[in-house]
């Protein structure tokens, strides 16, 4: 479709958005893929339930299983504009950016080498995620369980066990944080995550 043709003032009002934009809104329908946002100053969309639109990632720093865990229909919202989706003439938000990232809290005050205990969340082939608390969790790769078959993590850890994890690196850019176990078997110094 031709937005600009065929909407005209709503394409005006898209390309008059910046980056950085606060804008508020309701939200207007909750996707498995995202959320639309009827925003208070834009004009309406003639296909979606709102100009304003939310993929998954943008709604929450913390993991969630589906849309519905943040937002529900007739719920304000702010977010920060993104961009200016041409193809759907939608405004791109964000609701997350408007929150503290808590993975830059935990960088703030953690220290690489620091042992803390966490909450096996995940166990996969290739190691154990751990939750550290606060909505941030870090991967213990299989070849860094030592006193434990690297080759077989599944059989030795359970969701919900609590243990105690080594902080080896925290990647901002990535968003990682890489544990490893600690070298000895005193644990009196680990201090419970968040």
């Amino acid at each position: 479709m031709d937005w600009q043709s065929e909407s005209p003032e709503l394409w005006a009002y898209l390309e008059s958005l910046r980056c950085g934009d606060i804008l508020s809104g309701t939200v207007a329908a909750v996707e498995r893929f995202g959320v639309f946002v009827a925003l208070d100053e834009g004009p309406a969309h003639p296909l979606f339930p709102g100009v304003g639109f939310i993929v998954g990632p943008e709604l929450s720093w913390r993991h969630i299983s589906a849309p519905s865990d943040v937002v529900r229909v007739g719920q304000r919202v702010s977010c920060e504009f993104l961009q200016f989706d041409t193809y759907n003439a939608e405004a791109r938000l964000s609701l997350k950016a408007l929150e503290p990232d808590p993975l830059r809290a935990f960088a703030d005050r953690t220290a690489v080498g620091r042992e803390l205990r966490g909450t096996v969340q995940e166990v996969v082939s290739f190691g154990i995620f751990v939750d550290l608390g606060d909505g941030v969790a870090g991967l213990l790769p299989s070849r860094d369980l030592h006193g434990r078959p690297a080759v077989s993590p599944v059989e030795e850890f359970e969701t919900g066990e609590t243990i105690t994890v080594v902080v080896t690196d925290i990647d901002l850019p990535t968003r990682r944080v890489r544990l490893s176990r600690p070298q000895h078997s005193r644990h009196e110094g680990a201090v419970p995550a968040g």
